[in-house]
């Protein structure tokens, strides 16, 4: 996301998570996922540096997990994060917008039909929708829990941008979906 103060990923209620050395080491550790390492390399082909100094972890005051911000790479809020598995999410989540940032020239954070878009492909790509994630969640519905949990962490998501209200949020996120949703790139199929 464009604006580093907004919300990607889950938000963790708590404030008593990692130190950022802590968080940086776990950063350090996500990069042996084969996912993140499919992303790094994709972001890399498409021209986009994604170094190790391109990932940051940070103490963040607002209830966020982590942002990418265009020029800056990711930050991943340490005092947010309590398990590995968390900060493995938010790197990927954050990934396909770095990887949407690179490949779309023209990719406008503060429109909400492009923010609706890369949120709806990080929801959808990342596996932050997996059925296992929403049981821990508490969402226990079996048919067609994935598109509702991409609906709904877009909108949570999206509920941060100063530039969105709820309204154009919800009308963006209907006028792109098929598109955005159907869009695996750079995978192949959604994982």
């Amino acid at each position: 996301m464009e604006d580093a103060t907004a919300n990607s990923g889950s938000a963790f209620e708590g404030g008593n998570g990692m130190t950022v050395e802590q968080c940086q080491k776990a950063i350090q550790k996500s990069f042996k996922l084969p996912m993140v390492k499919f992303l790094r390399e994709k972001l890399e082909k498409a021209g986009c540096s994604a170094k190790d100094s391109f990932f940051q972890a940070m103490i963040c005051k607002r209830k966020t997990s982590g942002t990418y911000q265009r020029g800056h790479g990711i930050r991943v809020c340490s005092n947010h994060m309590i398990y590995q598995d968390e900060i493995n999410q938010v790197i990927i989540h954050e990934l396909i917008h770095a990887y949407d940032d690179c490949r779309v020239k023209n990719l406008l954070w503060t429109n909400c039909a492009h923010l609706a878009c890369a949120e709806i492909r990080a929801a959808h790509l990342s596996g932050d929708c997996f059925f296992k994630r929403e049981l821990l969640r508490g969402y226990t519905k079996l048919r067609g829990h994935e598109q509702d949990c991409v609906r709904r962490r877009v909108l949570m998501s999206m509920s941060e941008s100063p530039y969105c209200t709820e309204a154009s949020s919800k009308d963006a996120m209907e006028a792109v979906w098929d598109t955005c949703y159907n869009d695996t790139k750079p995978f192949d199929r959604a994982p």
